[in-house]
């Protein structure tokens, strides 16, 4: 939703009627997540899309309904249906849209909190009593703005939609007519707009400067860090948002310290030395981080190892090391060693295999979590 907001303030400011859909639920192979949004404005212009092309076109004439109408709707699309290729869904999957009309007060609060970079969630009730359809809730750490309808569902939405957010995903919540978290009929959209995730990139190298290029490219905000000021500059890395002069252990430590890493950090040790290497990854291997990888041979990699438990690591921990980095691309160049290492770290995060597609069956996606 984050690449719709900027025309859904200005909708709402010009008192423009428009129609927002959002991606609630997905099942199998859906091309796109819950909490991906497409924005119809007035004139027909569409901004995001909700299932990467495959379904636009009927989502856009629901949202040009709804925007006219101004009473909120909910669909399902997916190859069960017997329009399916019609509207457009060969992918194999299912998607369940929620469709409103655009325009609502807290999204100021929302923009503003989102611009200013705080981890924010917006939550809206997107099944229950009528009259509590598309109400909201804007949350942030510390405040709450807006209301799903009643005390008992805005405080439990509230504890359950900071979890949510505090882990940066999107999701929905279930509650009972009254708010109770143990029952059914209202269900509520948590949409996360955490900060993007970190990559730190310890080593001023080539293959350095071509992993940060890729981690931008998937969304990353990239630290590179190396305690040669000589290498470590801006001009050599520019695909990091920023480059420290520091030892990589030094670094590190203090970023855990100050509460900047979290469950989706991931680290890239690239620096081929074990006075910077080591020390780093003792580190870094104790952190709850979402991945540790280091670049070396394989004489190197056992050297680390053997390394790491005179310091004191012990085996669990070096268990999470992904070392030598990457996946068995059989690249050669800086930039063909970042795709696989790149390729590694999406591997990780989704569970896949690493294999070749033409290798597998079933879904491609596989649930989309």
């Amino acid at each position: 939703m984050r690449d719709v907001l900027a025309e859904l303030v200005r909708a709402w400011r010009a008192g423009e009627p428009a129609g927002l859909a959002t991606v609630t639920a997905t099942w199998s192979s859906a091309p796109r997540g819950p909490g991906t949004a497409m924005l119809v404005l007035g004139d027909g212009t569409t901004v995001g899309s909700v299932s990467g092309g495959c379904v636009e076109a009927a989502v856009h004439e629901l949202c040009r309904e709804v925007a006219g109408t101004g009473e909120p709707r909910r669909a399902r699309y997916g190859v069960s249906d017997g329009d399916a290729y019609e509207v457009g869904l060969p992918c194999g999957g299912t998607i369940d849209v929620f469709v409103q009309p655009a325009g609502f007060p807290e999204v100021e609060v929302l923009a503003d909190l989102v611009g200013a970079g705080h981890p924010v969630a917006l939550l809206t009730c997107v099944e229950g009593p009528p009259e509590r359809i598309g109400r909201r809730l804007v949350l942030s750490p510390d405040s709450r703005h807006g209301s799903l309808g009643g005390d008992r569902i805005d405080d439990a939405a509230t504890d359950d939609g900071r979890g949510l957010l505090a882990a940066g995903r999107t999701g929905l919540l279930h509650y009972g007519p009254d708010g109770q978290r143990r029952g059914s009929g209202v269900s509520v959209l948590v949409t996360a707009f955490a900060p993007p995730a970190r990559m730190l990139v310890f080593g001023a190298t080539d293959h350095a400067a071509a992993v940060a290029r890729i981690g931008s490219f998937l969304g990353y905000r990239v630290t590179v860090c190396d305690a040669r000021p000589v290498f470590a500059t801006a001009e050599r890395f520019p695909g990091a948002g920023e480059v420290v002069v520091d030892w990589p252990h030094r670094y590190l430590a203090a970023e855990e310290a100050a509460g900047r890493l979290d469950a989706r950090t991931v680290i890239c040790v690239l620096t081929h030395d074990p006075k910077f290497d080591v020390p780093v990854l003792e580190v870094a291997l104790r952190l709850p981080v979402a991945y540790v990888g280091a670049m070396g041979s394989r004489r190197t990699h056992d050297d680390r190892l053997k390394r790491l438990r005179e310091a004191g690591l012990p085996e669990a921990a070096l268990g999470r090391l992904c070392s030598p980095i990457g996946l068995d691309l059989g690249g050669r160049t800086p930039e063909e060693t970042a795709v696989s290492v790149a390729a590694e770290i999406v591997a990780l995060r989704w569970d896949g295999t690493g294999g070749r597609l033409t290798s597998t069956s079933g879904p491609i996606h596989g649930m989309i979590r």
